[in-house]
């Protein structure tokens, strides 16, 4: 019999399941939460694998996500080991690949869920661990994202997207949202520039201080994605205005993320997205709060006085976390999918076409003759920074030596073209050898745009102009730039640093999604 589809899927971020896939756990999720409240047959959902393993590696703290898990685990029959942020392995350095690499060959079936202050580690987990399964024979591990640092959150996003859904009595025509609170740190905000987008149209209101509003990566995204997006200081401000959405999201302020300067201003920022009890009369008709909960003990942005009002949604949203995550476990480990009908999540591909064959017109002149040695034979690299300005177009002509290593004889300078009055920039090197191709990646990302001109007996005999790569990676002295990104070298695991091209020439991270410039990379 064929593999269910979803066997040994890794849930890093929201969009690894389509939007199609996303609706097919709502509904599965749906039909579970049904049956178990009515005391009906669950066989259909449960993993029937004999050896299945499930590890809760958790190297932050946690309540509710983990025992979610573990119960939902349970359910399955699987067995629960559990690593917390106090074990000692973690505690002595040991290396994140290594543990999991041995712990994968212990069970028939292996589900890890991964909570950590390091972004994209399942990501990597991924591509590392599922290569060494292979090898050995086994089945690939399916890796769970329980929140990455600032990242995300995905199945937190699965479970807000089910409540929601559930509120809205199924209807996936529009969902009107305010988002309340701490959306600079808040990973759960965050997955919502994606997990949103199973609803057809979407209207979103930021609420939060400016120390705490969502950062423009993720704001720019959301209006990418079609949503309406409006952004207001407080809710105070935001109940002023006449369009008030009746589903509201509160996060909590992390306090423990934030510097000195914002924890001093702990309490202006806590009272602009701390709702209170004279507000109540300002909200609109049947409107529902949530929150992925704990709240704050002492101050928390939902009061109390809220628990026993019809407002209170969260108390259910935190009961559909068990469901959920049940789903979840049945689809990664393969029991379901089998009668999945839809557009499957795609894998992007990336193409080498970033280097193009360039048209040569011979001159009666010699060509490049330019600077302190004219190049009989040699390359030029021209057309550097077309119409940036001269300084912008040097600071490039010195990345690309220091990255080239064009520390030999040459010359380099930044002209400006008689005809359409642009500068640029041209670096001449006599007497050198053809680039190679990971040189030809990293100056297609540097310089996208420029030609490279071989010229032999002062004439070109090749020339290739250079788009910007799809993809940079295995390119010696890269880096992702955030340090809380598993391939940051700081942390000392063996993650080769690989960036995407996006459609605005940012390149961002493949584990952590963090958006970098190309200068940034090296």
């Amino acid at each position: 019999m064929k593999d269910s589809p979803f066997l040994g899927r890794t849930i890093q971020v929201v969009q690894d399941l389509s939007v199609d896939e996303q609706v097919y756990l709502y509904e599965k999720t749906r039909r579970l939460k049904h049956a178990l409240q009515n005391h009906e047959p669950t066989e259909e959902f449960r993993l029937e694998r004999s050896d299945g393993a499930l590890y809760l590696l958790f190297m932050e703290d946690s309540t509710r996500t983990k025992e979610s898990f573990r119960n939902a685990a349970k359910f399955h029959g699987l067995r629960v080991n559990d690593f917390t942020a106090g074990s000692s392995s973690f505690n002595k350095k040991e290396s994140i690949t290594d543990t999991i690499r041995m712990l994968t060959g212990y069970a028939e079936t292996s589900i890890f869920v991964v909570r950590t202050k390091l972004e994209g580690v399942c990501r990597w987990l991924e591509s590392s661990i599922g290569e060494y399964a292979q090898s050995a024979g086994l089945y690939r591990p399916a890796f769970i994202n329980a929140g990455d640092g600032r990242h995300e959150h995905p199945t937190q996003e699965f479970l807000d997207e089910f409540s929601f859904l559930e509120q809205q009595n199924w209807s996936r025509s529009h969902l009107h949202l305010a988002l309340v609170g701490d959306l600079f740190h808040g990973r759960t905000v965050h997955s919502k520039v994606n997990g949103l987008k199973v609803f057809n149209e979407v209207e979103v209101d930021l609420v939060a201080p400016s120390e705490l509003e969502m950062p423009p990566y993720y704001v720019s995204r959301m209006r990418d994605n079609g949503f309406q997006v409006r952004v207001f200081g407080s809710i105070d401000e935001y109940l002023s205005q006449p369009k008030v959405a009746s589903t509201w999201y509160f996060t909590r302020l992390q306090l423990e993320r934030m510097g000195e300067r914002l924890r001093d201003k702990a309490e202006s920022l806590r009272a602009a997205v701390t709702f209170v009890k004279t507000d109540l009369s300002r909200l609109p008709e049947n409107t529902k709060f949530f929150h992925p909960l704990p709240r704050h003990r002492e101050t928390p942005v939902i009061p109390t006085f809220l628990d026993s009002l019809p407002v209170n949604g969260w108390d259910r949203q935190s009961m559909n976390g068990y469901y959920t995550r049940i789903i979840e476990i049945a689809m990664v480990g393969g029991r379901l999918g089998f009668d999945f009908e839809g557009e499957a999540r795609q894998i992007p591909e990336f193409p080498d076409d970033f280097i193009e064959t360039a048209s040569i017109v011979q001159r009666s002149k010699p060509e490049y003759k330019i600077g302190i040695k004219p190049v009989e034979t040699g390359i030029v690299i021209d057309h550097i920074g077309t119409g940036k300005s001269p300084q912008q177009i040097f600071d490039h002509i010195s990345k690309i030596r220091e990255i080239l290593h064009l520390n030999c004889v040459s010359s380099h300078g930044v002209f400006q073209s008689v005809r359409t009055k642009h500068h640029k920039g041209i670096i001449s090197v006599p007497d050198f050898k053809d680039l190679d191709a990971p040189q030809m990646k990293m100056l297609g990302a540097i310089a996208p745009g420029c030609t490279i001109n071989k010229i032999m007996n002062e004439r070109v005999v090749e020339k290739y102009r250079l788009r910007m790569p799809p993809r940079v990676y295995n390119l010696p002295g890269i880096g992702c730039k955030n340090e809380d990104c598993v391939s940051h070298t700081s942390h000392g695991e063996p993650v080769v640093p690989e960036f995407y091209r996006t459609e605005n020439e940012l390149f961002t991270c493949r584990y952590c999604e963090h958006p970098h410039s190309f200068s940034e990379i090296w």
